[in-house]
């Protein structure tokens, strides 16, 4: 397949864009080459400047659960927006798709509308600093909570010391304040909190990991977070902005039966569209203004074409609910098919996989953490990568994100893409 629209679409874009794309993961740095400039895209498909059709095993990083212009979203949005598209005041649309959200998510009373993950990670954060009045919190090395500046800390020099930040622009002073553990290392958890004693105020986790390929929690590793938070006054927030209503109609949390504090969600919620949210049982979100003393606003929070797309999509999701089988069962079938002609082409990889996400990672050894996840073979994956391009499979540009399976996709798809791999991997 030819790019040349693409490269010469990038080429000007990096005249006036940092980097030439709005959002670090979208360049290929990591891979090489230049960035594929997306047409549109309908279904499991994406269609490109130059005219290309690829397979999208991304989906806008989660959020096309039911394939790009689902139908009944896009329509919502055409009708809503015929009516105005901000307001900056009330609707009863927010209303409708608060208490469907509440009604589908267990654990949860309130919820609010924010306009991305990252601004629902970094506000449930300050609720729950000042719900507890404790200013720490505990996040792991590989998990990823959007870009606020709490989130942007590097392990320091052992196991129990204070983080540092890693981007410019994130103070020492903000740094102090994050703990860093590992993930699916209880014993870890334990001995940081036992070293900030009666300090910390939450522990942020990807409950299922997403951010360092997709790792998936070992048993009694949520268990464990949730009693040690129970036993030490620490609230306990689940990230669920890529797991949220995608791995099951309630979440990680209804999937695995793990209750958290307060539950941080984006893409599914949004249908496509920028949204965000967070929600906790009604004691913890009543400390927010307009009621509370914890502060937070936005003046697009619950924007009416956000609603309108959240709302179709819930809606179906909340109708359908043999769609998250059906979604793990493509994603097995995947797993399958890839697992069979790896193995027969004599690669060295292992893969992930949990409901609709999947991960394959060019190592034999178990992929459980940051560590694990970085002794992947990367020249390999690179191979990987460009080789589905070229056979019109698109994955995410880094050996370190999940594959989101859609409900769009169809058999042939899986297999087609199942067949790619079989060819490519004969050439590493």
């Amino acid at each position: 397949m030819l790019y040349k629209r693409s490269s010469q679409l990038f080429a000007e874009a990096e005249k006036v864009i940092p980097g030439g794309v709005n959002s670090p993961v979208r360049a290929f740095k990591a891979v090489g080459g230049t960035p594929i400039f997306v047409q549109r895209a309908k279904g499991a498909y994406l269609y490109d400047e130059d005219g290309n059709r690829l397979i999208d095993y991304i989906n806008s990083w989660g959020p096309m659960i039911l394939g790009h212009a689902f139908e009944p979203v896009v329509q919502a949005v055409i009708e809503k927006a015929k009516l105005g598209t901000s307001f900056g005041m009330p609707t009863e649309l927010e209303t409708q798709i608060a208490a469907l959200a509440v009604s589908m998510v267990p654990n949860i009373d309130k919820i609010r509308f924010v306009n991305s993950g990252t601004e629902a990670c970094m506000s449930a954060v300050r609720l729950a600093r000042g719900f507890t009045k404790k200013d720490k919190i505990i996040k792991f090395a590989g998990c990823y909570h959007g870009h606020s500046d709490s989130f942007l800390i590097q392990a320091g020099s052992g196991a129990i010391t204070f983080g540092s930040p890693n981007s410019p622009g994130v103070t020492a002073g903000t740094a102090k304040d994050t703990l860093l553990a590992s993930y699916n290392d209880l014993d870890n958890v334990r001995a940081v909190i036992e070293a900030s004693k009666n300090e910390i105020a939450a522990i942020i986790v990807e409950p299922v990991a997403g951010n360092m390929g997709c790792i998936p929690p070992k048993k009694g590793f949520l268990e464990g977070l949730r009693q040690l938070c129970t036993d030490n006054d620490i609230l306990l927030i689940f990230d669920e902005v890529m797991t949220g209503f995608r791995l099951a109609r309630g979440g990680v949390q209804e999937l695995l039966g793990v209750d958290a504090d307060i539950v941080c969600f984006g893409k599914v919620i949004g249908g496509g569209l920028p949204v965000g949210a967070f929600a906790a049982r009604r004691e913890i979100m009543d400390y927010l203004a307009p009621i509370g003393p914890v502060y937070q606003a936005g003046t697009l929070s619950g924007n009416p074409l956000a609603m309108a797309a959240g709302l179709a999509m819930l809606q179906t999701l909340d109708n359908d609910p043999a769609i998250f089988q059906r979604l793990a069962d493509k994603t097995e079938y995947l797993h399958e098919g890839i697992d069979k002609v790896l193995k027969a082409n004599n690669v060295v990889f292992t893969i992930n996989r949990i409901g609709s996400m999947i991960s394959v990672h060019f190592d034999a050894t178990p992929v459980v953490d940051i560590k694990t996840a970085v002794n992947g073979d990367n020249e390999t994956f690179k191979k990987f990568f460009h080789g589905l391009l070229q056979e019109g499979i698109y994955i995410a540009p880094s050996a370190y994100e999940s594959w989101f399976i859609t409900d769009a996709l169809s058999y042939e798809d899986l297999d087609f893409t199942i067949q790619a791999i079989d060819k490519i991997s004969k050439t590493f």
